[in-house]
């Protein structure tokens, strides 16, 4: 009986062994394929680094822009306050709001750095400005802007000739005139050196300076600006309601000083003067950062799918160069989900090879542009931890088609090749 038992056992067949892929081994293979054809797979992954690096220099070089804009709405916006002329729709009786001493008023208050009255000057139809004489024929219709100094001071121009012009000008109402470079092209002044005039109708005005640029009222470059007092003695009064006033404040200030403005000028009634104090910086940060963060987002995430289509190509052309080394494979025992995971992780291991590279080329980019513009470089350290994972992420959903295709290789087909 038991010599019977024993020649069963023998005769039974060998129990077969169930086929297993331990993580070293798939990490070994996928090494070793990667390293089979080292160009490959640096050209592979570059596509990664391209898009990884763009994802982390796009929102880094988007933070630092951001709190560049935070700084210019806190030093521009934030500091610059409007007065305008309603006397009028309030009583049709009322005289001007803004008196001759309105300047010296608004100085006076605490926090003021520059104030001044403006308003665009009517005149009669036909009327053009010429640098030449009258009877030289010619001119351009360009625009002409009674101002007191102070608005040229809060403007914060840059000249790019001459001076402008003072307060002795304002107050013995010289004939004298600033004018921006879009306006001096216009009518072809290009130096100061010949002491050029401009013609506005038949009233010659003298050109103190050239403003090359200013950071408020950008309109002031296509304008001919003479003094307040100038402009009242030649075309008389503004109209009602033409008036303005620019007030520059010190950080801090402005809808302290948009308070008091109108009660410094009219005491009597403060309501003929409507005060325009500056936007909340916070709601214009918020709305110009959430712009450019979906705008840059969307860029780097285009540079992303490049990346994925160019891994996905190069995985497939590798499968399909080594459908006799997978038929081998798969005669000696692995299975589908073996030749699977070898290629996602080929794919995978690509992928996050080319995100720490983009990680570390994006955040130099981002430290370099700063630098050179003397911004200061703001990276949140969330987008440099996950930019790796994002390329990782990218090589295996990459690797997926290749993957299938590669377990969908038969043994016997592919060793007949």
């Amino acid at each position: 009986m038991d010599t019977a038992s024993g020649a069963q056992r023998r005769r039974r067949p060998a129990e077969v062994q169930p086929s297993r892929l331990h993580p070293r081994d798939l990490l070994s293979e996928a090494l070793a394929g990667m390293l089979q054809r080292p160009a490959r797979s640096a050209l592979t992954a570059l596509g990664t680094v391209l898009g990884v690096g763009t994802f982390v220099a796009v929102l880094g070089l988007t933070a630092t822009t951001s709190s560049q804009i935070d700084a210019r709405f806190n030093a521009l916006t934030a500091t610059e306050v409007t007065l305008q002329d309603i006397a009028r729709e309030q009583n049709e009786f009322a005289g001007p709001a803004f008196p001759a001493d309105a300047d010296r008023r608004i100085e006076q208050l605490g926090g003021v750095r520059h104030a001044g009255v403006y308003w665009p000057v009517r005149l009669a139809p036909g009327t053009v400005v010429r640098s030449a004489p009258v009877g030289d024929g010619g001119g351009e219709p360009v625009d002409v802007t009674a101002a007191s100094p102070g608005v040229l001071e809060a403007a914060v121009p840059t000249l790019a000739q001459g001076r402008l012009y003072d307060e002795y000008a304002t107050r013995t109402a010289q004939p004298v005139a600033v004018i921006g470079e879009g306006a001096a092209a216009r009518l072809g002044i290009t130096t100061l050196e010949t002491r050029p005039a401009v013609f506005i109708g038949d009233q010659p005005f003298t050109v103190t300076g050239i403003i090359a640029d200013t950071e408020r009222k950008a309109d002031l470059l296509m304008s001919v600006v003479v003094p307040r007092t100038t402009a009242e003695r030649i075309w008389g009064e503004p109209e009602a309601g033409a008036a303005s006033m620019l007030i520059a404040t010190d950080l801090g200030a402005a809808r302290q000083i948009a308070h008091e403005a109108p009660t410094a000028l009219r005491p009597d009634h403060p309501e003929y003067v409507k005060a325009v104090p500056p936007p909340d910086p916070r709601t214009l940060r918020s709305g110009v950062g959430g712009d450019l963060d979906q705008l840059f987002l969307l860029l780097a995430g285009i540079c992303l799918a490049i990346g994925a289509v160019g891994i996905a190509n190069t995985t497939l052309v590798a499968v399909l160069e080594r459908t006799a080394e997978i038929g081998l494979r798969r005669a000696l025992g692995a299975r589908r989900r073996h030749v699977s995971a070898q290629f996602l992780a080929e794919s995978g291991a690509l992928g996050a090879l080319g995100g720490l590279v983009g990680t570390s080329l994006g955040t130099v980019t981002v430290v370099c542009v700063a630098v050179a513009r003397d911004w200061t470089p703001v990276v949140h350290p969330a987008t440099v931890a996950a930019a790796p994972v994002i390329g990782l992420v990218t090589g295996v959903v990459a690797g997926l088609y290749p993957a299938w295709r590669a377990s969908g290789i038969q043994p016997v087909e592919a060793l007949r090749r």
